[in-house]
């Protein structure tokens, strides 16, 4: 009876996850059942997606910083995974300047997502601890320095990125239920983080850092961890994605793709992780039909001249509304929980049924 008891305890404390999970797992399946090419992609690239807005949330959600250096390490964990993962023949093919000692590894997929991952971690940890110091506008600012540095890094290390063009040969190894399976895999480690002391220190750094330093919180390493952490779920998401797309350049890490995640974040609400999954599922929804409208539009040739970009200005226009009536996004930083019940109206209940015998 206590077993049983405390079970329930257990799976009402942490009914977000039971919530957030169970509806993309239905998603999963009936995608599975369609069996619909385009379908299965559309809901890869959420998936995708949704860890890279997890990471993202992990970081700017509890420490109140906005990181547009985060899609930069998406690409650094992008292309490390490709390189071990590809096979020497493809590597001299669409990388014909690699380093000589990296053109015979090829190691299993998996092995290489977790490499690109640590590899996009480590990057993090070495660069980004001495930027933990700044917060407001410095910080913002720095991070798109970063993005930037990360950017120009890719786009002229022929050795490694095959440089500005378009590297092809990459084996597809990115399923549905493989992204689906990361998906919830990071859902979990993203609230675990929340609900962890790490995210509560994290959080008491940002609402009053003096405050945080007087019991003992030290704001550099607390944000230092979490910034680390949230660059290898970017580089894993960048693994999936690279093995799902099999070709790709350095622009796929830049401004378009840094726009879409901040939005995805924003309209669901930083503040929880309820709201980076929420935010995920609407502007994928959204981004998707209209992007189905805008083909609609062109083929139909509707307008005298062809429409592009409906999408993109669509999300901006909802972003600035948003932003101006509810800042903190729908979920407004609150996680979605099964509803307690009241102790005092079960004691009452049993007072009733006392007097009534």
């Amino acid at each position: 009876m206590k077993t049983t008891t405390r079970l329930k305890s257990v799976i009402t404390e942490h009914s977000t996850l039971f919530i957030l999970i169970t509806p993309l797992i239905i998603i999963a399946l009936v995608t599975d059942l369609l069996d619909d090419t385009l379908t299965e992609r559309i809901v890869i690239t959420m998936f995708i997606n949704l860890i890279l807005v997890l990471g993202l949330q992990l970081f700017m959600g509890n420490g109140g910083i906005l990181n547009f250096a985060h899609i930069g390490f998406m690409g650094i964990g992008a292309y490390a995974s490709v390189i071990f993962s590809m096979t020497p023949q493809a590597k001299s093919i669409g990388l014909p300047d690699l380093y000589p000692i990296l053109n015979p590894i090829q190691i299993p997929f998996l092995t290489a997502l977790l490499l690109g991952g640590l590899i996009a971690a480590f990057c993090a940890a070495i660069i980004s601890f001495p930027l933990m110091r700044l917060s407001d506008a410095a910080a913002v600012i720095t991070s798109f320095a970063l993005l930037v540095i990360i950017h120009v890094v890719l786009v002229h290390w022929d050795n490694i990125t095959a440089g500005p063009q378009t590297l092809f040969g990459v084996d597809r190894y990115t399923d549905l239920w493989m992204s689906v399976i990361w998906g919830i895999g990071f859902i979990i480690l993203a609230y675990w983080f929340k609900e962890s002391s790490l995210g509560l220190k994290l959080r008491a750094s940002r609402d009053d850092r003096y405050a945080a330093a007087t019991i003992g919180v030290n704001m550099v390493i607390i944000r230092w961890i979490a910034f680390t952490l949230s660059a290898f779920m970017a580089g894993i998401a960048g693994g999936l994605w690279a093995h799902f797309i099999t070709s790709f350049s350095p622009k796929a890490f830049y401004l378009t793709e840094t726009f879409v995640i901040l939005a995805m974040l924003v309209v669901g609400g930083p503040g929880s992780v309820s709201g980076a999954v929420v935010g995920t599922l609407i502007v994928s929804i959204v981004r998707e039909g209209l992007r189905t409208i805008e083909s609609a539009i062109n083929i139909g040739q509707l307008l005298s001249s062809t429409l592009i970009g409906f999408a993109e200005v669509f999300l901006s226009i909802a972003l600035i509304v948003i932003l101006i009536f509810r800042p903190g996004g729908i979920m407004g930083g609150r996680e979605i929980r099964w509803p307690k019940k009241n102790p005092l109206s079960k004691k009452n209940e049993d007072s009733a049924s006392t007097t009534i015998s």
